[in-house]
């Protein structure tokens, strides 16, 4: 698991069946402090994130189809949940509530 920063939706008109219905977001991949890590990744949305939402990912198959509740799906990144705060060595980082990333002293 991961977090991540949902920087936008994706369209594909052309997809795998089980994504039928499904909402793609664009994930920008964190550190626990909010620093950028790795690179972006496109998941699918089971939490009803959106642009702005600091979020949770699955980033593993097996774990991905339960959330999916489809055995077979060739799925590996899910939004799982949507974050209201990070802690981080007993210091606010990160609060939904202002929509804002704090600094760490």
């Amino acid at each position: 698991m991961f977090l991540a920063d949902v920087v936008g939706t994706v369209v594909s008109p052309v997809q795998h069946p089980v994504l039928e219905g499904q909402r793609l977001l664009l994930l920008r991949q964190l550190h626990a402090d909010g620093r950028p890590a790795g690179r972006t990744r496109i998941g699918i949305d089971r939490a009803q994130a959106g642009p702005g939402d600091r979020v949770l990912v699955l980033d593993e198959g097996n774990s991905a189809r339960q959330a999916l509740d489809a055995p077979e799906a060739p799925v590996k990144t899910v939004v799982i949940a949507v974050v209201d705060y990070v802690e981080l060595e007993a210091e606010l980082v990160y609060d939904a509530r202002t929509r804002a990333a704090l600094e760490i002293d």
